[in-house]
């Protein structure tokens, strides 16, 4: 090995390695997911919700709130006044309310709306370890080109919770070869402009990877040319709790290749292997 590719796999690894840190420090955030403690699926039906003040309804798409003396609720910062009305919010968008040390996500999967509290002593984030994950692999850095559909098609893909489906707009498909294989996958549109999130599976799903899903996200070049690093390929929510609504990938983006790269199954999960 030369003096000049040494160095560029210690860079490599040393970006990686940056990469890795922040995420593991974003998904560890108090009010990160993991500090979710109860999905509750709202209906028209006034119910008190375990770990959220007040008593809360949803009918004719909006979430309606009663407090009770002494029950706070706020929003950015403003104190709410009862009863409060929230809405309508559109599918996977979601409003942050706090109260005392809890946020609570108000939101809306699969077309109803749910709440999740979310608290820093949740056991699951106190007790967090950090992710496992492959050693950074230059050989799972791979060139594709992003090949844009005719037209957007709408996707429909099942979820970790059974009976709500998910639509995402897929403005394209990702080509590239790896293992030998000539292979693609479907692209939906990222939480950044410009950038497209891809949900998949491989032949280490299950194994020594999480078996519902990981996701990559990727900034296509003007020319539609992307870099498909699967060492920062990450777990979805659902790979930690029970009480997230994620995505699956569409059956197209099942790889029949193994990608031995990423994250692996979390600590919290390893008994279901």
């Amino acid at each position: 090995m030369s003096l000049h590719t040494e160095t560029a796999f210690e860079a490599f690894d040393q970006e990686w390695q940056e990469w890795h840190d922040s995420h593991e420090r974003h998904r560890a955030h108090p009010h990160g997911f993991l500090a979710v403690t109860h999905l509750h699926w709202l209906s028209s039906d006034a119910t008190r919700l375990e770990g959220a003040p007040g008593t809360w309804s949803a009918e004719d798409d909006v979430v309606r709130v009663v407090l009770e003396p002494g029950e706070s609720l706020q929003q950015d910062g403003v104190e709410l006044k009862t009863p409060v009305v929230l809405g309508p919010i559109e599918e996977r968008g979601g409003i942050n309310l706090v109260s005392g040390d809890t946020v609570i996500e108000v939101a809306k999967r699969g077309g109803e709306y749910i709440v999740r509290p979310r608290n820093p002593s949740n056991a699951l984030l106190q007790e967090y370890q950090g992710t496992p994950a492959y050693t950074p692999n230059a050989a799972f850095a791979v060139a594709g080109t992003f090949v844009p559909f005719e037209a957007p098609r709408p996707t429909t893909v099942g979820a970790a919770v059974e009976g709500i489906q998910h639509v995402y707009e897929a403005p394209g498909e990702i080509r590239f070869k790896l293992a030998g294989e000539e292979l693609a996958l479907t692209a939906f549109n990222g939480h950044a402009p410009g950038s497209l999130s891809v949900l998949f599976t491989d032949q280490t799903s299950g194994k020594t990877t999480y078996a519902a899903n990981r996701s990559l996200s990727v900034v296509p070049a003007a020319d539609g040319s992307v870099q498909l690093d699967f060492n920062r390929a990450v777990n979805l929510p659902c790979a930690y709790t029970d009480l997230a609504t994620c995505p699956l990938p569409p059956a197209e983006n099942r790889l029949p290749v193994a990608i031995e790269a990423g994250e692996k199954i979390p600590y919290e999960r390893q008994d279901q292997k």
